[in-house]
């Protein structure tokens, strides 16, 4: 497998932001999976285009996984606290858009994940909307661990 982007010689980048339309589900829901899948030192953060409402399925979806979005709330590039990111990963085209302008003279690398908006799905029930979220949460970790992680394998385990 090639190095990870942004990658120091046999590690992933150092520091990542995951920026999507209002960062109210996309991108919250990358940063806590990553949280959880790359290592210790990294530094892992999230916000939007635009200030969103929180989503209570993502708490869901999280939760069935053993994760959470803790007391996150959703905000924008101005709110945060760090302004440097070794990679910025897009979830949404009006994200990519917005980041790749913020970014345009700075040596920080900018990354597009296609990533669907489970809001805008079809289907009423409870149970019909969760599996929407759930296949993003999967599509987003899958992706993760096979661009972000240092060697890892599909199972978490380091290969070497």
């Amino acid at each position: 497998m090639d190095e990870p982007v942004g990658a120091r010689p046999g590690a992933g980048p150092r520091s990542i932001l995951f920026m999507c339309g209002m960062n109210a589900i996309r991108s919250p829901m990358a940063e806590a999976l990553a949280k959880a899948r790359l290592p210790a030192g990294t530094y892992v953060a999230s916000a939007g285009v635009r200030r969103g409402d929180r989503d209570p399925f993502v708490d869901v979806v999280l939760d069935e996984v053993g994760l959470t979005v803790g007391r996150h709330q959703p905000h924008t590039l101005e709110d945060l606290e760090d302004d440097y990111f070794d990679l910025i990963v897009t979830l949404a085209p009006e994200a990519h858009h917005a980041a790749l302008e913020l970014t345009r003279t700075d040596a920080v690398e900018v990354i597009y994940w296609p990533t669907p908006d489970p809001t805008v799905a079809t289907g009423g029930t409870r149970e019909q909307i969760l599996g929407h979220y759930r296949d993003v949460r999967e599509h987003l970790d899958r992706l993760i661990v096979g661009r972000l992680t240092p060697k890892a394998t599909l199972d978490g385990s380091q290969a070497g």
